[in-house]
């Protein structure tokens, strides 16, 4: 295993100390920074805190250290941390009268659905907190570390993966593919035991620095691909942000799949059948692609098809093979390189591309859920619009409301009583001065942030949606009102109230 800091968990108990006595938190980088300077160190642009950080205090300190990366007077990093226990265990290194950090120790805030936010810190390696990898140069080794090994820290796409996961107290949850371990520190806030596994067993290392500094036993490691690592074991809750990458071969382990196509995709959603509690839940991220001649929502029902799991699979963005392969290129550096190579690896992913016949790949999360019904539920859309995060509760709630429909016919649906959601409102649509609207559109701000068209019976309808009264006594009185025959609009309403239960705009009172 490439050289690493070593895990004591007495001294990393001093050391956690030192940078909460520091306010060396996401809170307290926030108060020193400022959002502009925070938000230009998320893009990897140092100078805003460079500036922020020049009075010499134990944060300012610490924020060069294992922020910025830059060398410290060794009697600033000892007024800071336990500084020759950071050097023993590898965390420092000393050059003369400066110390610098062997790897990148980022503030996080752990939150969780429904709990207060609790200070955390996530371990990886440096210059790959941000970004992926492409900042780092290029060559087969940065930092000392090879680059197939290298261990990102927290991304876009891991924050986003810990705001679509369903929070609540479970007894085992799985984190797929650890990586530096951010899945796994935020299960460990719910679950009372978590197991972490990876492919590197230099991510598991990270892991294991990453929960135990900012508190956490509850959290085990096992190395190995996919679900080989845990066995027959069942879980309540899984998460995966996998290595997703659809790429022409295998370099780098943090991100690239090493199957081919979107197989390794596939292959986590056609096994976590069988390693899910019932009830219990299972949310990934993914790529996948778009093959001529074939409608990309036939091939993800495909992977979902006969496991007998509740579904719900969105895309979020589709890129051409030129984009991806540019992306990912960049990702790894290889732009940093000499124009040949770059070239050549290019045409490598083009090539692989067009002998496959994808035209395009698909980024997106998928979640999953061992609802038990004999006839599952599956949705599969495209929604590339902002939506409220975190989404947890919002895809939990989807599944409930896929519970009652499924268990619900017309009768039963004209029989139950209804709430409006929270935070819907109505927009008329027609021509400035006409009597009557030409349509209207009911837009929700929470949750997937939907809109949908109405006409006037929809309209009234959800706007008296209290609870008090049954779907079908709300639809008598408006057949009254308007003068319908109620019969008529009892048979046709149906159809609507599926609909808006479905995306959210209405609840069942249950």
């Amino acid at each position: 295993m490439t050289s690493s800091p070593v895990l004591d968990l007495g001294r990393l108990a001093k050391l956690r100390e030192a940078l909460l006595a520091a306010s060396y938190t996401a809170d307290g980088c926030l108060d020193l920074l400022g959002p502009a300077g925070y938000a230009a160190l998320a893009r990897s642009e140092a100078v805003p805190a460079l500036r922020a950080t020049r009075g010499g205090s134990p944060l300012e300190t610490l924020v060069r250290l294992f922020l910025l990366q830059r060398p410290v007077p060794y009697a600033a990093a000892a007024a800071a941390l336990p500084v020759e226990d950071c050097l023993t265990d590898g965390w420092l290194i000393r050059d003369g009268e400066t110390v610098r950090a062997t790897v990148d120790v980022r503030p996080y805030a752990n939150e969780v659905a429904g709990l207060p936010s609790a200070d955390a810190w996530v371990v990886s390696d440096l210059g790959c907190a941000v970004g992926g990898a492409g900042g780092i140069g290029s060559g087969e080794t940065a930092h000392g570390v090879a680059r197939k090994d290298l261990v990102l820290g927290v991304g876009g796409a891991s924050t986003t993966l810990a705001n679509l996961a369903v929070r609540r107290p479970v007894r085992e949850a799985l984190d797929l593919g650890s990586g530096s371990g951010v899945q796994a520190l935020h299960a460990a806030r719910h679950a009372q035991r978590v197991t972490a596994t990876d492919l590197n067993p230099r991510a598991l290392h990270f892991t294991r620095l990453t929960l135990a500094l900012s508190g956490f036993e509850n959290v085990e490691v096992a190395e190995g691909s996919l679900f080989e690592p845990v066995g027959d074991r069942k879980f309540d809750l899984i998460v995966s942000n996998p290595p997703f990458v659809i790429s022409p071969g295998s370099r780098f382990v943090y991100r690239d799949g090493g199957m081919a196509g979107d197989d390794l995709c596939r292959s986590l959603v056609r096994g976590a059948a069988a390693h899910l509690e019932p009830g219990g839940y299972c949310h990934l991220l993914a790529n996948w692609q778009h093959v001529k001649g074939e409608d990309w929502h036939d091939r993800l029902a495909g992977w979902v098809a006969g496991t007998g799991l509740d579904a719900w699979v969105v895309q979020r963005e589709v890129q051409d093979i030129a984009q991806y392969a540019e992306l990912w290129l960049r990702d790894g550096g290889d732009h940093r390189g000499s124009g040949s190579d770059y070239q050549t690896r290019y045409e490598e992913w083009l090539e692989t591309f067009e002998a496959a016949g994808v035209e395009g790949i698909g980024f997106g999360w998928i979640t999953l859920r061992a609802g038990g019904a004999a006839r599952p539920a599956v949705r599969i859309e495209e929604w590339p619009h902002p939506v409220e995060q975190p989404l947890g509760p919002h895809i939990e709630s989807w599944f409930a409301r896929q519970d009652f429909l499924r268990t619900h016919d017309d009768a039963a649906l004209l029989a139950a009583r209804y709430l409006l959601a929270d935070e819907v409102v109505q927009e008329q649509v027609g021509a400035p001065g006409a009597e009557d609207p030409e349509h209207v559109i009911l837009r929700h701000n929470r949750g997937m942030r939907r809109a949908t068209k109405v006409d006037t019976v929809g309209a009234s309808f959800v706007g008296v949606c209290d609870g008090t009264l049954t779907a079908g006594e709300i639809i008598d009185a408006i057949a009254h009102l308007l003068g319908e025959d109620r019969v008529v609009l009892r048979d046709r309403t149906p159809e609507s109230l599926r609909l808006l239960t479905e995306q959210g705009f209405i609840n069942p009172v249950i």
